[in-house]
């Protein structure tokens, strides 16, 4: 029983570090009320150099973020930590690397936009908002706290095993695939102010998205085998398609089939 309750007390440490750094990130990218920002006044780090380092601190996160994502890792990696705990330890890896981001970020200075209406300004904080809510939003739909690891430490805790979601397509996910990478996409564009510095992370976490998920629908395939795949044939990945051209009588097929598999 003492092994139950330390994994689930472990897991819930690392949820609790990943409310703490997805809160920090919405101040850090958009500069809201935090001791260090994307925007931070400037120190004299030399431009190539910080440019390298804000570089280097992405490909780390892209890095821990996509090989502990992977299958091959996983079953090598639950060799060492238990099965249980695998999903808290990607979290508090995760948040290690976005630490690590926050603590060395290099501000670079120079506007590419600066809109002054005050107006527009509001509205693009809003929709500012509007993308990180929709990433809270989507992991919802798939099941928030499995994504975060605390389904998997609460059912170590009950002595019951672990046990994978069928593959089911809900609300958003019925007119794009990833309304949660969507959100992120939203959020790191939506500057009423846009620096260098926000360029540089907006277009490489873009890129970095659009790479990571061609990964992430080959484990899927994998996973879920012909229904998926049939799934990314018929909606869109990133940009919705609102206005009919979604083969929708395919979609509720494929919904209808995967609620009664």
């Amino acid at each position: 029983m003492l092994k139950r309750i330390s994994i689930f007390a472990y897991g819930t440490v690392a949820y609790v570090f990943f409310l703490a750094t997805f809160l920090y990130a919405i101040g850090f990218i958009g500069n809201l009320g935090v001791p260090k920002s994307i925007d931070s006044p400037a120190d004299n780090t030399p431009l190539g150099l910080a440019v390298l380092i804000n570089a280097g601190l992405l490909t780390v996160f892209a890095l821990q973020h996509s090989i502990m994502a992977r299958a091959w890792f996983k079953e090598k990696w639950t060799r060492i930590v238990p099965m249980e705990m695998e999903r808290s330890t990607f979290v508090l890896a995760t948040c290690a690397a976005l630490g690590l981001l926050y603590w060395q970020w290099r501000p670079l200075g120079g506007e590419i936009w600066n809109i002054q209406d005050q107006n527009a300004r509001m509205a693009i904080l809003g929709l500012y908002g509007f993308g990180f809510a929709l990433v809270l939003v989507s992991t919802c739909l798939i099941d928030h706290f499995d994504l975060f690891g605390m389904r998997q430490v609460w059912l170590a805790l009950q002595g019951k095993p672990y046990t994978h979601h069928r593959f089911q397509i809900k609300s958003l996910y019925r007119y794009v695939r990833h309304p949660l990478y969507l959100g992120f996409v939203i959020a790191f564009w939506a500057a009423p102010t846009m620096t260098a510095a926000r360029l540089f992370f907006a277009l490489i976490t873009t890129a970095y998205i659009v790479t990571a998920i061609q990964f992430e629908e080959s484990d899927l395939v994998r996973q879920h085998g012909n229904p998926y795949a049939r799934y990314r044939s018929m909606v869109p990945m990133l940009i919705p398609r609102l206005l009919g051209k979604t083969d929708s009588g395919g979609v509720q097929k494929l919904i209808h089939e995967s609620q009664y598999d």
